[in-house]
């Protein structure tokens, strides 16, 4: 094992013997849907957007950044009935109606909610070693979305995240939902020796059928306490997945696509 990212952890994290399926015997029964296909299309546009305008000083056109995510969107659905995913059809056409009105509102927020920045960068990637962990050589690996700087000297990481309508209390207080940003924080801190303290971070939701406030970014704060239960967290799953412990959780079995297979009857 030589690195472990954020969303193998939280698999892990839900049933460890799911994590054993998808990362030690490499079974993978979920390859995507029309959901995450309007998600990485959208995060697509986030980029490319960001990247043409503080990057190029080329600001997209609203129009132009709607051709982005339909090209994008209708690119991934045909890939992925290609390999025999069922995909709703009028789910599909609801989600590039659905985009048409999110798009406009998405580089404005952003501009409203940091007021003046600049780009920092986008996807940014981190391979940085677990020095927590007693053995070596072992990275957290990980993919930023957006990283900003604004006047005051300040680092922003900002994750977009889509759903359908926004998220209750209970998901902004989660902590393994807010863990991500945590994690995201101390390696890019560590990457680029930079005070934590000068790094906030951010969830950025981009809402398909709210009827206002459709793109609403918030902070996400890690202080000391909840940054070092974070990296307790991830040292135990290290330590169980290198003793090969797959414990099962029932408690988890509602929705997992292994549920009543070959793989887990």
């Amino acid at each position: 094992m030589s690195h472990i990212s954020f969303s193998e952890l939280k698999i892990w994290n839900e049933c460890p013997f799911k994590h054993k399926l998808v990362h030690i015997d490499k079974i993978k029964a979920f390859i995507g849907n029309e959901y995450t296909a309007f998600g990485t299309a959208l995060h697509t546009v986030c980029e490319e957007a960001l990247e043409s305008e503080y990057g190029r000083n080329v600001a997209l056109s609203e129009e132009e950044m709607r051709v982005i995510f339909k090209t994008n969107f209708l690119r991934i659905i045909d890939n992925l009935r290609g390999k025999g995913v069922n995909i709703d059809s009028n789910m599909a056409s609801s989600m590039l109606r659905q985009a048409k009105t999110l798009i406009p509102d998405i580089m404005p927020s952003l501009k409203e909610y940091f007021g003046e920045f600049e780009l920092f960068t986008t996807e940014e990637g981190l391979m940085e070693e677990i020095l927590d962990y007693d053995k070596a050589n072992i990275n957290f690996k990980g993919f930023i979305d957006l990283v900003l700087k604004t006047k005051d000297g300040k680092y922003h990481i900002i994750d977009w995240k889509t759903c359908t309508w926004g998220w209750d209390a209970k998901r902004r207080s989660e902590p393994m939902t807010t863990y991500q940003l945590t994690y995201y924080k101390y390696y890019f801190s560590a990457k680029h020796n930079i005070d934590p303290k000068n790094i906030d971070t951010h969830f950025a939701l981009l809402k398909r059928t709210a009827k206002k406030d459709q793109v609403e970014i918030f902070r996400i704060t890690s202080g000391p306490i909840k940054t070092k239960n974070a990296l307790n967290l991830l040292t135990k799953a290290l330590h169980n997945i290198s003793r090969k412990k797959y414990v099962k959780n029932r408690l988890s079995c509602t929705y997992c696509e292994f549920k009543k297979t070959a793989h887990c009857p």
